[in-house]
């Protein structure tokens, strides 16, 4: 089953490749300095906020890099616990320090009893990701070194934190069906206790190995808006845990992190794959943004739907509850990609993770706290590597309200 996986991402990757060759490659300059030349949009788009060495994004291309390995590379052969590695401490570990942080991890996956009865103090309607947000809040109330803000410190959290999220997740999922929360599990890794921990049972090879690419994907992802906001609160010397805390926040919204459950939404509201076509139809004449196409990055097509895709239809294949839904988005990625082909328009990543979240076991309100899952190594990661040289994030706004107005006195206002 490993080596039918690894040969879907490298043909996806060879197919990547193929794509886009006519596009030019990056050119790479070195080191930059400050202040250079940019045109700032909306929402910042296009500002330079700062240098990085954790992972690189070519919208044209295609690409999405990890401290210099290709994403088809790290899905195919790495897992997520070495993936964390390479974007926390810059280079593939030897075998030796892999299994010494497995092992680290692993001895980190306990959360203090007073967040899980925080945990339980939460009402079972409340958003998922709200609730993750403050057991990570409830974390760094309980650390006595929390405002240790060393590079050393904030790494140790940052591990700590890594381990620490499949449990969470796993108390959230279980708590709002009234379950109780189950103890990690020391025997699986990373992605496979994360499903324990959901579900309560032990993966099978298909659903642990796909997961963990799932995990894999979205570890990092350029400076998108959850990225940004952990760095910018870290950036002011708070601490590791708020900084997360804020990147919880900025990814449970549906624009960044919820996209994943509104694209199942959309899949159920269609209903069969016959339906795709009138559906479409009428969402494009009403100028319905349709989940999970089109990203402000990419001009190419998402190369971790590229894996997620075939990934998708290989779950389905051995867990064929779920292959209705897989035959309506396969349909309406055809009609969409073929109405919007001159515009660029491909699946992005949250359109096959959630029919991958979905086939695996986990729930369609859990979608986004595994995003957190994943993403958590890529927010420390770019936190700490800013903190090695650390200047408090300070953008500007340009005013257009009035200057010059008169104070009125309460009785002329009317």
């Amino acid at each position: 089953m490993r080596k039918r996986i690894e040969e879907l991402i490298l043909e996806a990757g060879r197919k990547a490749r193929a794509e886009t060759s006519d596009e030019p490659e990056p050119q790479y300059t070195g080191d930059v300095e400050f202040p250079i030349e940019c045109k700032v949009g909306r929402g910042l788009e296009g500002a330079v906020a700062s240098t990085t060495k954790v992972g690189y994004v070519n919208g044209a291309r295609g690409w999405l890099v990890y401290r210099g390995h290709n994403i088809f590379d790290l899905a195919a052969y790495s897992t997520y616990e070495e993936t964390a590695y390479v974007l926390l401490f810059g280079a593939l570990p030897t075998k030796s320090q892999l299994d010494e942080f497995k092992q680290e991890l692993k001895s980190k996956r306990g959360v203090p009893a007073p967040v899980m009865e925080v945990l339980r103090q939460i009402s079972p309607k409340t958003h998922p990701m709200s609730a993750l947000r403050t057991a990570v809040s409830m974390l760094g109330n309980l650390d006595p070194n929390a405002d240790d803000t060393s590079v050393e410190a904030e790494t140790k959290v940052a591990i700590q934190l890594i381990a620490m999220f499949p449990t969470l997740t796993g108390a959230v999922a279980r708590l709002r069906w009234n379950k109780e929360p189950l103890q990690p599990n020391p025997e699986l890794d990373h992605a496979a206790n994360l499903l324990y921990l959901i579900t309560g049972d032990a993966p099978d090879e298909l659903k642990e190995r796909v997961l963990d690419i799932a995990l894999i994907l979205h570890a990092d992802h350029g400076m998108n808006a959850s990225t940004f906001t952990t760095m910018v609160v870290n950036s002011s010397l708070s601490d590791m845990y708020g900084s997360v805390t804020a990147g919880v926040a900025s990814l449970k919204g549906p624009l960044h992190g919820g996209a994943n459950e509104r694209v199942l939404y959309d899949l159920e509201e269609i209903g069969e794959p016959e339906n795709v076509d009138a559906w479409f139809a009428k969402a494009d004449a009403t100028k319905r943004k349709v989940m999970g196409f089109g990203h402000r990055v990419y001009k190419a097509y998402d190369p971790r739907a590229r894996i997620l895709g075939p990934l998708a239809g290989l779950l389905v294949e051995h867990h064929p509850h779920e292959a209705k839904l897989y035959k309506i988005a396969t349909r309406l990625e055809t009609v969409v990609c073929g109405k919007m082909a001159e515009k660029k328009i491909f699946p992005n990543v949250d359109f096959y993770a959630g029919l991958v979240y979905r086939a695996v076991g986990i729930e369609t309100a859990m979608m986004t706290p595994i995003f957190a899952v994943s993403r958590v190594a890529g927010w420390t990661a770019r936190a700490l590597e800013y903190l090695g040289d650390n200047r408090i994030y300070r953008p500007r706004a340009i005013y257009t309200g009035p200057i010059h107005l008169d104070y009125r006195p309460m009785g002329s206002r009317g």
